[in-house]
């Protein structure tokens, strides 16, 4: 069937009145009609039947009868027929070249979502399939080095065993040459090497950015069976494939530099976490080495003395009584005493010197036994020769910290005494750091009669203040040493942050800010311990301490570990109380901003005291500052953490 119909060109508007108009000119009879005979125009009275042919691209579709002149006539249909032909082949070819830029806009729109190599490629031979005929087709990715072939994704059977090689084969070749190729003979093909299941194929190299990645070929088991269009098509669908591999190979290579990137920062959050931990240990360390060094100092003076006074205490008694006895003896020969003598008896009251003489001796001794004590207890706090780790008896460690606080204990014009309450149960000795463990004894404790303080002071009840100290073991593997107060508490937000460097309620020159960081290394990091901590605004304070009975061993396990993990970031779950109440320390952290918020802090404290700080020149602060020495040091330690990159976040 011809593509063009005759009847339907004469039943164009202006086309037969056109007609009637020339054969009007050539005053002629014309007959047009169909292949088949049917008359489609009739002007005039045939005398002479000569046919002259309608030809379009060689075929006839029509016919003009009449005279020689009715020739111009069918050249002139047959030029009107070609023209109707041609343009049916144009609007057919824009027709598939629309279709082609919807389909291929289509495809590419799908292949810029994905991120996946190997979905990208399973969808680009999927559509290939669909439109040209393959029974076999694959996509090859290049190794970085350019030595050997991946298969991302592939249908059918392209060869038997072998996988294609870079430069060798016939797709080694087209890859290695960079140029696409059509094969429509591949058994005749010199350069084959494996490709025995299909006999025809089109393979086009994946370029994208004059780098080569791979290579895209499908194949069909009859020969001849691709023309350029085909390989044309492939082209395409290779040029977009190239495109979005190579946009997915980088997706994946900065996702995989990015890991490396965050574990790297992981390790330097936590070299500088472990770099301000030591230096807050550092200072915190040198204050109590120098505290240490004063306290063992004044302890091994004053031992010296009272060693002296104790030593010869006793023979003093001894001789008193030996005295008195004598005494007694002279009366009872001497009854009656000379005049003089008798004055002079008078005089000193020898019957109260008598009896108040061994009362004196007695309180004497009490008196230098308590000297003794806090002696012993200064020995014990300090531990100024125990670097290393040592089984002791923790009870003694408390003891002699209360022993210190006991001038603050004491009664004051501002507050009644406070009262300490034991609750000691049977421990066995802990292999510990016992000076270490002094300290956050002496932090918590401290702090205590600091609240107790505060809070009478804030409120005016002239209340019992007390301080219950608890202790148990628990599975003969741990022991647990419990500090409760009954003053103001805290609130949730304010325990959180207990453990962050710098972080004190207190006014300026009464705290640092480092004694609850301090007791976390002490307890946590140094001891393998934990430390928590309950409040409730109104309802006092308590503290858990929970330190292992062999911490050697702990710190053994600790460093195995380390050794084949990493440390493991605290985590948000940990600030969650427990089941009695508690919130167990977190590891405190800071960065940049919260130090500013800290100096900021510092700067309102001070000026508390000095309402012309703000307007004061550095040398003024700095004066300032010398009149509040721990504030100065505190100040110092600040300003040196700015000096840290990378900062890490802060727990609130």
């Amino acid at each position: 069937m011809s593509a063009v119909s005759l009847r339907k060109m004469l039943n164009k508007k202006e086309l037969p009145s056109l007609l009637h108009n020339l054969i009007y000119q050539f005053n002629v009879a014309i007959d047009v009609e169909l292949v088949d005979g049917t008359k489609l125009i009739s002007i005039g009275e045939q005398t002479i039947e000569n046919r002259y042919p309608i030809e379009v691209s060689g075929e006839i579709i029509g016919w003009v009868v009449g005279t020689e002149q009715a020739t111009i006539l069918a050249n002139l249909l047959s030029f009107l027929a070609k023209q109707e032909a041609e343009k049916k082949v144009l609007a057919k070819e824009l027709l598939e070249r629309y279709q082609e830029i919807d389909l291929f806009d289509d495809i590419s729109t799908q292949l810029t979502t994905s991120l996946d190599t190997r979905q990208i490629a399973q969808l680009v031979l999927q559509e290939l399939s669909q439109l040209i005929e393959s029974s076999a087709g694959m996509i090859l990715l290049l190794s970085p080095d350019a030595t050997a072939f991946e298969i991302i994704a592939e249908f059918g059977v392209f060869f038997d065993h072998n996988q294609p090689e870079p430069g060798k084969g016939i797709i080694g070749n087209i890859v290695q040459s960079n140029r696409a190729e059509l094969v429509n003979d591949v058994q005749a093909d010199p350069r084959l090497e494996g490709q025995k299941n299909v006999s025809a194929m089109i393979c086009v190299p994946l370029r994208a950015k004059e780098r080569v990645l791979g290579a895209i070929a499908i194949g069909t088991a009859k020969t001849d069976s691709y023309k350029a269009e085909h390989l044309k098509l492939v082209s395409i669908f290779a040029s977009q494939t190239a495109i979005a591999i190579d946009k997915a190979v980088l997706y994946e290579q900065s996702t995989q530099a990015a890991l490396q990137a965050k574990a790297q920062t992981q390790k330097l959050q936590q070299a500088l976490h472990e770099l301000q931990l030591a230096q807050t240990q550092l200072i915190q360390s040198e204050k109590m080495s120098s505290l240490g060094q004063l306290i063992a100092g004044v302890a091994h003076e004053i031992n010296n003395p009272v060693n002296f006074i104790c030593g010869n205490l006793k023979y003093v008694a001894e001789y008193a009584q030996d005295l008195l006895h004598l005494l007694e003896k002279y009366q009872k020969f001497l009854p009656v005493a000379p005049p003089e003598l008798e004055s002079e008896l008078d005089n000193i009251d020898l019957e109260f010197i008598m009896q108040d003489f061994p009362k004196l001796l007695d309180s004497m001794k009490l008196g230098t036994g308590r000297i003794v004590e806090i002696v012993q207890s200064l020995k014990n706090f300090s531990r100024h020769d125990e670097a290393e780790m040592k089984a002791v008896n923790i009870h003694d460690g408390i003891d002699g910290t209360l022993m210190i606080l006991h001038h603050r204990v004491k009664a004051n014009v501002h507050r009644p005494a406070i009262e300490i309450f034991k609750d000691y149960a049977k421990l066995p000795l802990i292999e510990c750091y016992p000076g270490q463990l002094n300290q956050v004894f002496m932090n918590i404790l401290a702090n205590a009669i600091d609240a107790l303080e505060e809070g009478m002071e804030n409120s005016g009840v002239r209340s019992s203040p007390q301080i219950t100290i608890r202790t148990r073991a628990i599975d003969q593997q741990c022991v647990v040493i419990r500090i409760a107060d009954n003053g103001p508490g805290m609130k949730e937000e304010v325990i959180r942050r207990i453990y962050d460097p710098f972080f004190t309620t207190k006014d300026v020159g009464k705290g640092t800010g480092l004694g609850m960081a301090i007791s976390y290394q002490i307890v946590v990091d140094k001891h393998g311990g934990m430390l928590k901590c309950r409040s409730q605004p109104g309802e006092g304070t308590e503290f858990w301490i929970q330190i292992p009975l062999n911490c050697a061993l702990v710190d053994a396990t600790e460093e195995q570990n380390c050794t084949s993990a990493s440390p493991t970031p605290t985590t948000e779950s940990s600030s969650i109380p427990d089941t009695d109440g508690f919130i167990r320390s977190t590891t405190p952290m800071l960065k940049p901003t919260d130090l500013l918020i800290r100096h900021t802090q510092l700067i309102q404290r001070l000026s508390q005291h000095n309402p012309d700080v703000e307007g004061a020149s550095p040398d003024q602060i700095y004066q300032m500052f010398q009149r509040h020495p721990i504030s100065l040091k505190l100040y110092a330690t600040l300003l040196s953490w700015f000096c840290c990159s990378n900062p890490t976040q802060i727990r609130h």
